[in-house]
């Protein structure tokens, strides 16, 4: 892999992204929703803007640890 290009990589076995929309992440599993509320976010399933916000910058407005929150999401792919 060239210098500078390991964020272009897929990752992969990982399901949620912080690229990935709000409502790409509430569709991957029918538990997101719970994770969400966990993370004080209960109302992104219900936001108009879901189709368009991606995760990361949820995170940051909301001042929550996006790789904490994927790792609580991708956690539900092995329950």
């Amino acid at each position: 892999m060239l210098p500078g290009t390991a964020d272009q990589a897929p990752v992969v076995g990982k399901t949620f992204r912080k690229d990935m929309t709000i409502a790409q992440a509430l569709a991957a599993h029918p538990k997101a929703t719970e994770v969400f509320t966990r993370f004080h976010l209960g109302g992104c399933a219900h936001c108009p803007d879901n189709e368009i916000e991606t995760i990361e910058p949820v995170c940051q407005e909301y001042n929550i640890d996006v790789e904490e929150f994927l790792g609580a999401l991708e956690a539900l792919m092995s329950e």
